[in-house]
């Protein structure tokens, strides 16, 4: 490989992660797992996405934890946990739309390596 073919492989590459931002930008929905697979090039931004809820833990320091799953990616990327002063009920399905925070530590032992705070909930 030359230099150019390893430069237009990177300018690709470069327009294809571009796109996925836009998407998340845009409010697209994104899928459970490409959520956690880009998180750290989401910080900050708010994105969309939709699953069914599996676990809710209401008035928790003045918010409600959501999770849900879409059935994308493995045990390990398919679960996004969500603050709101919204709640849903374990199976609902629902879109949410929230801001993306890594690494939220809030004391005694509750830190989230990716929390969508501050989010919308809208059962589908």
């Amino acid at each position: 490989m030359n230099i150019r073919t390893i430069a237009f492989v990177g300018l690709l590459a470069s327009f294809a992660f571009a796109g996925f931002t836009t998407a998340i930008a845009d409010e697209s929905s994104a899928t459970v797992a490409s959520i956690n697979q880009n998180k750290a090039a989401l910080v900050g931004k708010t994105i969309k996405a939709a699953g069914k809820v599996v676990k809710v833990n209401n008035g928790i320091m003045g918010r409600n934890f959501v999770h849900i799953q879409d059935g994308s990616g493995d045990a390990s990327t398919n679960n996004l946990i969500v603050t709101s002063k919204q709640t849903a009920k374990v199976g609902d399905q629902v879109s949410i739309s929230g801001l993306v925070v890594l690494n939220r530590d809030f004391g005694s032992g509750y830190m989230y390596p990716l929390l969508i705070e501050e989010a919308t909930i809208t059962a589908k």
